[in-house]
């Protein structure tokens, strides 16, 4: 994590929708309470006043200073079946080149893939476009599936929603999770809607609670240091397993283990950030049992051992 503030630019051009301009704006340009360390120095970059929406917004700075940024978002187009103006693509594409961790939020795609940052990755966009991003652009590997997609250095959101998501997401990665949750908490939004992978968003937990799985799910976090099976789940919530598993995909979009097994690892990442717990102990805690068994699913759903985790959200 860096010591000083990450210097976010956000893309402003005529014909972007406000929505998610606004979104990223909010998430990174306001610092949460008792936040331990420097927040984001966000601008808006643009050529000139341009129509938002409905909105005339004032940039506060020209793309010539996206490349000095360390991450550059760029907002949904309107209309992408008109190319992307080309003075952005090249900015856009000037700021990768420096350095920049690049993202874009819904039809922003569009941008990154016309400047030829998506060739060889896997990348989404909003799922009305998917089928156009893919024949516009062959080489890019267009998931219609997921809500956001990490590249590392270039990440790609869903439509709406899912551009909170990959927000959250960034946040997460520069702060750690608990960080992100007082963000999240603050926007009254889930603060991950995460699947069994760390760069594949598969699984999403339901924002609402008028669906048959709103009492099962808390109380199902609140047992995640306990062995808790498909059985138990049915019983709680009483209805037989096959009918619970139903209910699971309408409402996560995964099944039941799968949505246990995705809550133990966020509990075992929060401890890791938060607490000098041995892994023995966190793992405990999150359900899984052993520290060996917490290694195994931990590496393979996040990437890197728990210990090194915890090295990177405490240094």
């Amino acid at each position: 994590m860096s010591s000083r503030p990450r210097s976010v630019v956000i893309a402003a051009t005529d014909g972007m929708l406000h929505f998610e301009l606004a979104l990223a704006y909010e998430v990174f340009g306001s610092a949460p309470d008792a936040l331990p360390g420097p927040w984001y120095d966000v601008r808006v970059c643009g050529t000139h006043a341009v129509r938002v929406g409905r909105f005339l917004l004032e940039p506060d700075c020209g793309l010539d200073r996206m490349p000095q940024a360390d991450t550059v978002i760029v907002p949904a187009l309107a209309d992408v079946d008109e190319e992307p103006p080309a003075d952005l693509v090249e900015a856009v594409r000037a700021a990768h080149e420096s350095g920049a961790r690049v993202v874009s939020l819904c039809t922003g795609a569009f941008v990154l893939a016309a400047a030829g940052l998506l060739d060889g990755l896997r990348a989404t966009t909003h799922w009305a476009h998917t089928a156009q991003l893919a024949a516009r652009h062959p080489r890019v590997e267009v998931d219609p599936d997921v809500l956001y997609v990490d590249n590392g250095s270039v990440l790609t959101s869903a439509g709406k929603a899912a551009a909170m998501d990959l927000c959250l997401h960034l946040v997460r990665r520069d702060h750690g999770s608990a960080v992100a949750n007082v963000v999240a908490r603050r926007l009254v939004v889930p603060p991950h809607r995460a699947g069994g992978q760390a760069q594949f968003v598969t699984t999403p937990v339901p924002a609402q609670d008028d669906h048959p799985l709103a009492e099962l799910l808390p109380w199902a976090m609140r047992r995640l240091d306990q062995p808790l099976t498909v059985e138990d789940l049915a019983r709680q919530a009483k209805m037989s397993s096959r009918h619970l598993a139903r209910h699971f995909h309408a409402v996560t979009g995964t099944t039941p283990l799968r949505w246990l097994l995705t809550q133990r690892i966020r509990r075992a990442q929060e401890l890791l950030e938060t607490t000098d717990d041995s892994v023995d102990t966190i793992a405990s805690a999150a359900g899984m049992g052993t520290a060996t068994t917490l290694r195994r699913h931990f590496q393979r759903t996040i990437g890197v051992p728990p210990d090194t985790y915890r090295r990177t959200f405490r240094t």
